[in-house]
């Protein structure tokens, strides 16, 4: 018995010790950092921050951007779930899915399909510049409208699948009820139905303001002399003044839990709830032919218009290189991007590198979102508030902290601090990766816990199994489809990372993102188009696979 509860305690100790030492203790050691100097601690690169106009304007950029994302996102997401939610017309269940696909687009693939589309050489722009004749490009896809429009685009997925999934929870009978009492459409939808959705677009409202200031590829490839906080500190590390980029870290880490912290109390404030019977919501049948046409028509349209970058970048894909010039269309297609990209070691260094440490990081946080899931959920540990908060924190802070926290923790080797030299390894990747997908992870661990009936765990241990047999024959397979989604999202995000890519790696450990950007700045357009729809295959892949897991442990 005492074994046991030694056992018990070492593992809540180990667990907490992990957690401390991979998410809190590289941004405590970019603090400190920040404030010394060879003349000791001092607060003097912080007040030259607050001086400097540039460092000012990049971090309100970071601000007024992502919240400008968040209007955007909404603005095209919303409608849309309504119109999919609300209505039954042709080929309403295949437009829907389609509606969904920049989720397949990990951020730089989507950057380079949507500049292969619309860029100053793109192909809508060479053919609006021949239709009419213009010497110059009709516009260019640079600064912060570029911006904009690319993380509307990718962004407006989050408030189109959590707005689809909060008017399924809604109970037609409340609409039924408002319209009785003699309610209109528009003032059913502000007084009932909006008010409904409250804690769902709060969710939607926060994941996109958090990934907005956490951008990295867009402000990157389409900023040109329009800077935000993250391309600010990648540049201040590239020109090697390492102290401007850690203040300019720890103010950005500083703003984004600023931040954060009003819009979880929203997202977590007053809830409206819906009685009724949980019948499933009814879509009203467009009852005209000519108007369920036009309906159709219409988001037929729409959809076509968010499919056309997944459609470029396929196009792109089959161009050899140096065949594209001033023509419109690329003259010549073949297979020698593909036929290339999968006959030499070179070209697939890339695509394993990216296997490998996605497949490492998402099998780490899995067993991380376990441990704490078993310690939060089923043993109600003193300190269980701290550790759900170790495991959301790194959700609150942008890919470039992160990576700058890592490089200046681990560029040294000091083992009796807890720091060794992973710099320049494939290890500093992998820590990087779990980091940032360990949110992911522990979310769905949590909710597959707090689902899963605790009577299967007590009735194994009546049985006479111990702790750990019970987790592996009972709690684990309980969790699997709950597991599942959240390691797919994991893979998935770690196969397309390149914020924290572009900071820690070298070119043996150089991932997909980063072969990519390779490739484009080689002008050879084909093969970074061939990378990319090899990306949206392996996202699709890894989609479909949690979703079938999912769809099995529901069935069961």
């Amino acid at each position: 018995m005492n074994s046991s509860r030694r056992g018990s305690r070492v593992f809540v100790a180990l667990v907490f010790a992990v957690l401390i030492w991979a998410v809190v203790y590289p941004n405590f050691v970019v603090l400190i950092e920040s404030v010394r100097t060879e003349g000791g601690l001092t607060l003097t690169r912080y007040l030259d921050f607050l001086r400097t106009e540039s460092e000012l304007r990049a971090l309100w950029s970071s601000v007024w951007i992502s919240l400008a994302t968040v209007a955007l996102s909404a603005l095209v997401g919303v409608p849309l779930a309504f119109l999919f939610a609300g209505y039954e017309f042709p080929g309403r269940r295949a437009l829907g899915a389609l509606a969904a696909m920049p989720v397949l687009l990990p951020p730089l693939v989507g950057v380079i399909a949507i500049l292969f589309l619309y860029g100053e050489s793109g192909i809508a722009s060479r053919m609006i510049q021949g239709i009419l004749g213009l010497e110059e490009p009709p516009w260019r896809l640079q600064g912060a409208f570029a911006i904009l429009a690319v993380h509307a685009y990718s962004m407006y997925v989050y408030f189109y699948l959590f707005t689809l999934a909060g008017l399924a929870r809604v109970d037609p009978a409340v609409f039924e009820a408002a319209a009785s009492l003699g309610a209109g459409r528009l003032r059913t939808l502000v007084r009932v139905t909006l008010p409904l959705l409250t804690p769902t677009l709060a969710g939607a409202s926060l994941l996109t303001f958090m990934t907005s200031m956490a951008s990295f590829s867009a402000p990157y490839v389409l900023g040109g002399g329009f800077r935000v906080m993250t391309t600010q500190i990648f540049n201040s590390k590239l020109q090697g003044e390492l102290g401007v980029a850690m203040v300019e870290t720890v103010m950005l880490a500083a703003v984004s839990l600023l931040i954060l912290w009003p819009l979880s109390r929203w997202e977590g404030g007053r809830e409206y709830v819906a009685p009724g019977k949980g019948t499933r919501s009814v879509r009203v049948r467009v009852s005209s032919r000519w108007a369920a046409a036009g309906v159709a028509l219409v988001a037929g349209l729409g959809v076509a218009l968010l499919v056309l970058p997944h459609l470029t970048l396929l196009l792109v894909s089959f161009v050899p290189d140096g065949s594209w010039t001033t023509q419109t269309l690329p003259p010549v297609y073949s297979l020698e991007n593909y036929v290339e990209l999968f006959s030499e070691a070179r070209t697939l260094r890339p695509i394993i590198n990216s296997l490998i440490m996605a497949s490492a990081a998402t099998v780490a946080a899995v067993a991380l979102a376990v441990a704490v899931g078993q310690l939060v959920v089923r043993w109600g540990v003193r300190g269980k508030k701290l550790l759900e908060g170790l495991l959301i924190l790194p959700w609150a802070l942008p890919g470039t902290v992160l990576a700058i926290a890592l490089a200046t923790t681990f560029s040294v080797s000091q083992p009796l601090t807890l720091r060794w030299v992973l710099v320049g390894t494939p290890w500093i990747l992998m820590l990087a990766y779990t980091v940032r997908v360990l949110p992911l992870t522990g979310r769905a661990a949590l909710a597959g816990f707090r689902q899963l009936d605790p009577s299967l765990e007590e009735a194994a241990a009546s049985l006479g199994a111990g702790p750990w047999r019970t987790l592996r024959r009972v709690t684990l397979p309980g969790l699997l489809p709950a597991l599942a989604a959240g390691a797919s999202l994991a893979f998935v995000t770690g196969l397309g990372e390149f914020v924290a890519s572009i900071v820690l790696y070298t070119h043996r450990t150089r991932p997909i993102s980063i072969e990519i950007l390779s490739q484009l700045r080689d002008f050879d357009l084909g093969a970074a188009a061939a990378y990319g729809v090899l990306l949206m295959l392996l996202v699709a892949g890894a989609f479909l696979f949690g979703q079938r897991w999912l769809q099995g442990g529901t069935a069961a």
